[in-house]
């Protein structure tokens, strides 16, 4: 499974972002964000398990691993992940210790989002924000990938300023962290409308950022006393440099102030002022209230809440198999019952879950026929 890492005035881009305070633009084009980086800690191991607390049930157990990537289930058959991080049928998705092999893609053309049908049916999924109400909120972030890297370091008239850091060595490990949604945009045709949260130095104990390794992580944002799913991990700012030359970096800033960015116009270096208040750095999601539509749409055609199995017969084997025309199914006692054939009628169970028959009845001119996994 690839992910195109880096969006720069190629397919992916997204529309630059206007900072109100100071009157700037961040000319950098985000980039696909790929692992959480806290502003607090180095420690690799920092919120590397559930969260508890107030923070209890906010989506840790929700996550599933999509290759090096994450998913959220959305339906007792569906999880929804960024689509540029790639996939396909055939592939597993794995969730709670069971994998689940993938038969059917949904992409969404207005935006990063593509939902997946699993063969089975997942124990739990996640319920989605519907309100357009997140400017403001806390959020709970998951990702993997990279742990904090070196520092970023500005030369300035008190010596050397601390800017950030740059993305470190890639692990794999799926973390959480806090935010808060700071802004909401929207980034144009086939990417939609994004939510924004800037990393600041005055955040939280968790205050977080994502990197290489985040995308197609989730974003919950508890609506009453239940935690439901805003977004999906999708792009940074970045990237970064220290001077007016060279290739950049890629870097987890709680202020860009006096760093150099892309000109989007030029594609020249261009640096960013110096002011008294941080400039910070921030990462996007895609805002799940804002495509409802177009998901609900794909769990009204897609999800089902069981897999009974599907009766196929022939009267004669040099015959193919079709659908029988009149059976049903009891999934409690396991057991398909039709009527009792007048010839020959050969039979087989077909479903993307191992299946098999285990005997058969005749009773009162019904064919009964017992099945199990």
């Amino acid at each position: 499974m690839t992910a195109h890492c880096f969006i720069s005035f190629m397919p992916g881009a997204v529309a630059s972002l206007v900072r109100l305070a100071p009157l700037w633009l961040m000319l950098s084009l985000p980039l696909p964000s790929q692992a959480i980086i806290f502003f607090a800690t180095p420690d690799p191991s920092f919120n590397t398990s559930a969260p508890a607390g107030e923070l209890a049930n906010s989506g840790w157990d929700l996550q599933g691993r999509w290759g090096t990537f994450l998913g959220t289930p959305i339906a007792p058959n569906l999880f929804l992940t960024a689509r540029h991080v790639g996939g396909e049928p055939g592939q597993l998705f794995s969730f709670r210790g069971t994998n689940y092999k993938v038969i059917d893609s949904f992409a969404d053309p207005q935006s990063d989002l593509r939902i997946f049908k699993v063969c089975g049916i997942f124990p739990a999924y996640a319920p989605l924000q519907t309100a357009g109400d997140e400017l403001g909120k806390s959020v709970v972030v998951f990702g993997r990938g990279t742990q904090r890297g070196a520092e970023v370091l500005v030369t300035g008239q008190s010596g050397q300023e601390l800017k950030g850091w740059r993305w470190g060595g890639g692990d794999g490990v799926m973390r959480w962290g806090e935010n808060i949604v700071s802004t909401n945009l929207n980034a144009g045709a086939g990417f939609g409308e994004l939510l924004g949260m800037d990393f600041n130095a005055a955040g939280g104990p968790n205050e977080a950022h994502l990197s290489s390794g985040d995308s197609g992580g989730a974003v919950f944002i508890r609506d009453g006393l239940t935690w439901k799913l805003a977004g999906i991990n999708f792009a940074v700012d970045g990237p970064f440099n220290t001077a007016s030359t060279g290739p950049g970096f890629n870097a987890a800033l709680f202020d860009a102030g006096g760093m150099y960015v892309t000109n989007s116009a030029t594609a020249m270096w261009e640096e960013l002022p110096e002011t008294p208040t941080d400039l910070p750095s921030a990462f996007y999601v895609t805002r799940i209230s804002a495509n409802l539509t177009w998901i609900n749409s794909v769990i009204t055609q897609h999800a089902v809440e069981s897999l009974p199995p599907v009766l196929e017969s022939t009267p004669d084997l040099n015959d193919a198999f079709t659908r029988h025309p009149t059976y049903t199914v009891d999934e409690i006692s396991q057991t398909i019952t039709l009527t009792e054939p007048t010839g020959n009628l050969f039979i087989r169970l077909q479903n993307c879950l191992a299946q098999q028959i285990d005997s058969t009845d005749r009773v009162n001119g019904q064919w009964i026929i017992h099945y199990r996994p």
